[in-house]
């Protein structure tokens, strides 16, 4: 896990001083519409949680219309009564057309910084505990106008976010953000 996170630090590092004549840095902010699924989630028992996530984000053009885009979110997930809240670390890559459209697709790099997980197993006499770590894939599409930016995304999971019970995550997320520099 710390190998990961020293990679996305390195991956970060090499794109802003290689390319530092056109790089933007702002905050965003958004709603997330999450959820768990797998084969041990029954989603007619579950309902969704709605959260937030805001954070910083960094875009680094390498071409025209190519661009990397890092960010460092809060992230509110889980369900409506399983809470799990991430710093989650996406590394995109950003495909730009007609000057304020783009798409973009990467992997996320979450980190549990807290959870309920083992109060919400409680009641059912389960050993349940949150894992520290989760791998999502995430893919979306944006609009820049000036220094204000609006972004759609869909993250989905890889990796189980409870030991012992296949659960994964997925979060659509609505975020709006403003370039600073």
């Amino acid at each position: 896990m710390k190998k990961l996170f020293l990679l996305a630090i390195t991956v970060i590092s090499f794109s802003f001083y290689s390319n530092a004549q056109d790089i933007k840095f702002g905050v965003k902010g958004g709603l997330n519409f999450s959820e768990l699924s797998g084969d041990d989630v029954k989603s007619k028992n579950t309902d969704g949680r709605t959260g937030y996530h805001i954070g910083a984000v960094l875009q680094v053009s390498l071409a025209e219309t190519i661009a990397l885009q890092p960010e460092v979110l809060y992230s509110a997930q889980g369900l409506k009564d399983i809470d799990v809240d991430y710093i989650n670390i996406p590394i995109l890559a950003k495909l730009k057309f007609a000057k304020f459209f783009s798409v973009e697709a990467g992997p996320q790099f979450g980190f549990v910084v807290q959870d309920d997980i083992e109060k919400a197993f409680k009641s059912v006499n389960a050993d349940a505990k949150a894992k520290n770590f989760d791998l999502s894939g995430a893919v979306g599409a944006g609009v820049e106008f000036g220094g204000f930016f609006g972004q759609l995304r869909y993250n989905f999971g890889f990796t189980d976010v409870i030991d012992k019970v296949k659960a994964k995550n997925s979060a659509f997320q609505v975020s709006v953000g403003y370039y600073i520099f």
